[in-house]
């Protein structure tokens, strides 16, 4: 790998390599309420899964704050998190989820063109 790629580089060579998806995403946002990075975190999963799951997901979006035992229940220590239970192994990833990129390369899809 080449050092003088940036992160957003690498992320968009490995998405490129991705096969099409075929199966159904079940993906389970956790927010804090409606602060500004929560909001961004909803905005942003909503146009990746609209942009590039044709619909092949299920996004549930789980709020800390009045669910508290759900969030407990999946070990959530930072917000927002999104957790990935299919069709790959359980992955999570931390942040606003703007960087559609490295979202895309963490859920095994290859954006659509």
């Amino acid at each position: 790998m080449n050092d003088d790629k940036t992160k957003q580089e690498r992320a968009t060579e490995a998405v490129e390599n991705y096969p099409p998806h075929r199966e159904q995403h079940i993906l389970t946002l956790y927010v804090a309420g409606t602060t500004p990075m929560s909001l961004r975190a909803i905005e942003s999963i909503r146009l990746i899964c609209q942009e590039n799951l044709d619909g092949k997901h299920e996004l549930n979006v789980i709020d800390i704050y009045q669910q508290p035992e759900l969030a407990e229940n999946d070990q959530i220590i930072a917000i927002p998190t999104l957790i990935s239970k299919s069709p790959n192994a359980k992955r999570r990833i931390i942040g606003d989820l703007s960087n559609t990129n490295l979202v895309l390369v963490e859920l095994g899809v290859r954006p659509k063109t």
